[in-house]
């Protein structure tokens, strides 16, 4: 594996010692970023300060009781927001608290007024119930604190793994990896930090010790089940699927012939909406004509066929003429215009659900994927071009940036995840996003196809490519809003941006939604009589 280039400083031991190589990561303002963004409040500069507190805090716990390893599984998440004064407040209390008289703590039936039933202590006296209930929360919290800092660690190691692995220093990353996975096991990894950094030390772990064997092999039907179940899990494909469909179907009114070219069918879950919809549109509904494009099955069923045959029975029971074609193809880039039988008379749509960005990966000397895709679409003439995509920049050439940003990302994307939902979808959802930050981490060249960028970037290439933005209605707005009632999480928020839509959490930008249509040729612009657009 050829080494990245770096602009970070050098020096770093080899050691594997998070101190040794801790001096060589970023800034400590962006380490202080990192924290903040991982939902930590606390500075990188006070961590050793912090750390000494939490020493002092675990040897007297350690002293007050031998059972502190049981309330470990009870923690939940805490965050305090001065953790050192916090620390010193807890030590002073335990240290009151550790001042009692040993014989009340240690032969609670001796206590005047308890009463003591088949072994159990029912604590009657309230001085000491409080007492005993003080020191069992403060011990609760200790151990939260301890793994607190553990979480803090984790993403300072993480960054600077990414960091040795930019300088092509993979001696260092292994041993930084093995340090890792051994603090890992002494957090929670159910949900939070511990959650992510999982993913993330085993995406490193790929990337420097089977770098040739990054990719995670799954069938075609097992594709279809972690994004079936990702799309219950949360909201984000639903508001994918809705934007585009009320694009779609404002684009459509007043045509009697309509063919929807999607570049994702998968289990054609966006469609049955829009049929519905086109069903009860005033005047009755078009000719709905839908070609899905999607890879071929590996156990030889023809699903593309079974998913159009459940969409036309849809289409019956609802009174819309429908035709259906399947285009089995690998990649979107094998896909020739030709494939579609588009007709002139009918009026195109293309829908794109997180799929442009995987031809960002696939250049040649002549012209890249992107390029050519992008070029038929505009020959099709279509009235509308939907495009939904991650909001994110994981196609970066440096590694410890792109590592950086997806680190962000997805700790608000798994944040999101664990707020809006505790149904077995959950489980499987996550698997989704797993392969993706495996990919982002692990791959190189081709193989890595997950190459988000933000909506500036997609502004700039479409415009580039001949496009121009149509601005998706208030309509759409309403839909993707009322779609967030849906969820218990207060979290969530769409917002308008230029014409486009965004979903995110706790006002981070998750993924956007845009529409395009082909504009006019150059030559149209210059030979306009008033010189403007046409």
């Amino acid at each position: 594996m050829a080494p990245f280039d770096s602009a970070a400083s050098s020096g770093t031991s080899s050691s594997g010692s998070s101190s040794s190589s801790s001096s060589t990561v970023t800034k400590p303002q962006d380490i202080d970023g990192l924290l903040a963004g991982a939902g930590y409040k606390v500075r990188a500069s006070d961590l050793h300060h912090v750390a000494q507190r939490l020493e002092r805090l675990e040897s007297a716990m350690v002293n007050s009781s031998s059972e502190i390893s049981q309330l470990a599984s009870g923690t939940v998440h805490y965050n305090p927001s001065d953790i050192a004064s916090w620390v010193d407040s807890i030590l002073s209390e335990l240290n009151q608290t550790t001042s009692l008289p040993s014989d009340i703590l240690d032969f609670p039936d001796l206590i005047p007024g308890s009463n003591q039933t088949a072994g159990n202590v029912s604590w009657t006296d309230p001085c000491v119930a409080a007492q005993h209930q003080n020191l069992s929360h403060n011990q609760l919290t200790v151990v939260t604190a301890m793994e607190e800092d553990s979480g803090i660690k984790l993403v300072h190691m993480l960054v600077t793994c990414a960091d040795s692995i930019h300088r092509g220093d993979f001696p260092l990353a292994g041993s930084l990896i093995v340090e890792m996975q051994s603090l890992l096991s002494g957090i929670n990894t159910d949900c939070g930090i511990g959650k992510v950094a999982g993913y993330f030390i085993d995406a490193l772990t790929r990337r420097v010790f089977t770098p040739h064997d990054t990719t995670i092999t799954t069938t075609g039907y097992e594709n279809e089940l972690l994004y079936h179940h990702y799309y219950e899990a949360c909201p984000y494909l639903k508001f994918a699927h809705f934007t585009a469909n009320q694009a779609i179907l404002e684009a459509f009114d007043g045509h009697d012939c309509v063919h929807v070219i999607d570049f994702n069918l998968m289990h054609g879950l966006q469609w049955p909406a829009l049929i519905q919809a086109l069903a009860l549109r005033p005047g009755g509904p078009p000719l709905l004509r839908l070609t899905g494009i999607g890879p071929p099955s590996s156990d030889g069923r023809d699903s593309l066929r079974e998913i159009g045959l459940r969409l036309a029975e849809l289409a019956r029971s609802v009174n819309v003429r429908f035709a259906f074609r399947g285009v089995s193809a690998s990649r979107l880039e094998d896909v020739k215009p030709w494939m579609l039988q588009v007709n002139p008379k009918e009026t195109v749509a293309v829908n794109s659900i997180m799929q442009l960005h995987r031809l960002l990966g696939n250049n040649n000397r002549s012209s890249s994927a992107m390029e050519m895709v992008l070029g038929w679409i505009r020959s099709l003439n279509p009235k509308i071009v939907t495009v939904v995509e991650q909001e994110a920049d994981h196609n970066q050439t440096g590694f410890l940036d792109r590592f950086t940003e997806a680190l962000f990302y997805y700790s608000t994307m798994f944040d999101s995840l664990e707020a809006c939902c505790m149904m077995p979808e959950k489980a499987l959802a996550e698997m989704y996003l797993q392969r993706e930050i495996c990919n982002v981490v692990s791959c190189e060249g081709p193989a890595r196809v997950e190459r988000h960028e933000p909506l500036v970037k997609w502004r700039f290439r479409l415009r580039q490519a001949g496009f121009r933005a149509l601005h998706l209605g208030s309509n759409a707005f309403k839909q993707a809003s009322m779609l967030l009632t849906l969820f218990s999480a207060e979290g969530f928020s769409v917002e308008e941006n230029e014409g486009c839509l965004t979903l995110g959490w706790h006002s981070r930008p998750l993924i956007a939604a845009s529409a395009w249509q082909a504009a006019p040729p150059p030559d149209a612009t210059a030979n306009h009589p008033f010189g403007g657009t046409v």
